[in-house]
């Protein structure tokens, strides 16, 4: 080997130690590949279970990428002053390589630090919605809200979104600064009927189901108002008339929190049924079409 190393050092111009390496890099790659091949007929030919075949591959896989690369610093890397130049060329690869992981670790301690949001927390990123309830150093884990379950109702699926989300993505965040949100039912009712009634009973149906609410909630605007540009007179029940082709919509507005939102909107559908039955003058409409004959 060495009338060869030398041929080369001669002829081509490349060093001797240089040529020693590229040929151990190259032996070193063969047997790896051989070592493979010969491992995988042994797996395919003794392991029945498709799952545990996988896991097996997978580890040799790993343990020789690693011996691999122990062996590649030994060949192309010798001594504390060539070691020390690999590693700074491997950490600035690594660097780029692992951008994703390096940022999803950024996030995880803005996460810890800044705390956008905590476990058992409602939020809303990147069009997931869902209660916070596990935080990793890659990834954080929300339990699904709506998607194809009405209400924001648990739709029963964990997704798991990387922390790097917090620093580009919009987060919403249901229970800090603000934890309430609005709620709207709509409510449309004939043109034969009093809609001046029917807006009163709304309002009185709101008055009964949210004045204790709205008491006991009152402080928590105070201290929301401190932080934030928050115009209490905003936040009161109402009712809106809006006039559409099939009848009077009257939309009943109010804010409750955001986890009752199924519950308030059962209550409040349950009493304008209850009270529109005692009144013969009012009923509810439906997309009609009506052919007059001359």
């Amino acid at each position: 080997m060495d009338v060869f190393y030398n041929y080369l050092e001669t002829n081509v111009g490349v060093p001797t130690e240089i040529s020693a390496n590229i040929f151990s890099t190259i032996l070193l790659f063969v047997i790896i590949f051989l070592s493979k091949a010969v491992i995988d007929k042994v797996i395919e030919k003794n392991v029945k279970t498709i799952k545990l075949k996988y896991n097996i591959e997978k580890g040799i896989n790993y343990l020789l990428y690693g011996i691999s690369f122990i062996v590649l610093i030994r060949i192309w890397f010798n001594g504390f002053q060539g070691f020390s130049t690999f590693l700074g060329l491997f950490s600035a690869g690594l660097a780029i390589a692992l951008k994703d992981l390096i940022v999803n670790i950024a996030g995880w301690i803005f996460i810890l630090w800044r705390s956008p949001f905590s476990i058992g927390d409602r939020i809303e990123i990147d069009d997931h919605k869902g209660d916070v309830v596990d935080i990793r150093i890659f990834n954080f884990t929300i339990m699904e809200i709506g998607n194809w379950v009405d209400a924001d109702q648990h739709s029963g699926r964990l997704l798991h979104v990387p922390n790097k989300f917090i620093f580009d993505k919009t987060l919403s965040n249901y229970d800090i600064g603000f934890s309430f949100i609005f709620q709207e039912n709509k409510v449309l009712i004939t043109f034969e009927s009093d809609w001046k009634k029917a807006k009163e009973i709304l309002l009185n149906i709101l008055k009964l189901h949210f004045k204790e609410f709205y008491e006991n909630t009152s402080d928590q605007f105070k201290i929301s108002a401190k932080k934030y540009f928050i115009d209490n007179s905003n936040f009161k029940p109402d009712v809106f008339t809006t006039v559409l082709d099939s009848g009077v919509l009257l939309t009943m507005r109010y804010y409750c929190n955001p986890r009752d939102r199924r519950k308030m909107d059962m209550k409040i559908w349950e009493s304008i049924l209850n009270e529109f039955e005692k009144h013969e003058d009012i009923e509810l409409a439906y997309p009609t079409y009506r052919i007059y004959k001359k």
